[in-house]
């Protein structure tokens, strides 16, 4: 039986790289939210498989919390790092 589609869901995948994102390396969020946006646009105007559009969002969400995090994470490093130079400054 041949699908519609001409493309499958990514589902999964998208799934998994906003699951690691969150929880072992941040650094696969951002990829989670771009291909989850990409893949969600696909499936609206038809051209790919919308039965994974469930574990697409919810990948794709995982994506943003963990791009988020992953940007609040760096602005606190450079406000530590800029206070420790300010510190040693005033010190020297």
């Amino acid at each position: 039986m041949t699908s519609a589609y001409s493309t499958p869901h990514r589902g999964v995948l998208i799934l998994v790289l906003g699951i690691l994102g969150l929880i072992f390396c941040q650094l696969f969020s951002p990829f989670a939210w771009i291909m989850g946006k990409s893949d969600l646009e696909k499936m609206d105007q038809g051209s790919m498989d919308p039965e994974g559009r469930s574990l697409t969002q919810a990948g794709m969400i995982c994506g943003i919390v963990g791009t988020a995090l992953m940007i609040l994470v760096l602005l606190m490093l450079v406000g530590f790092l800029l206070l420790a130079v300010i510190g040693v400054a005033v010190d020297s």
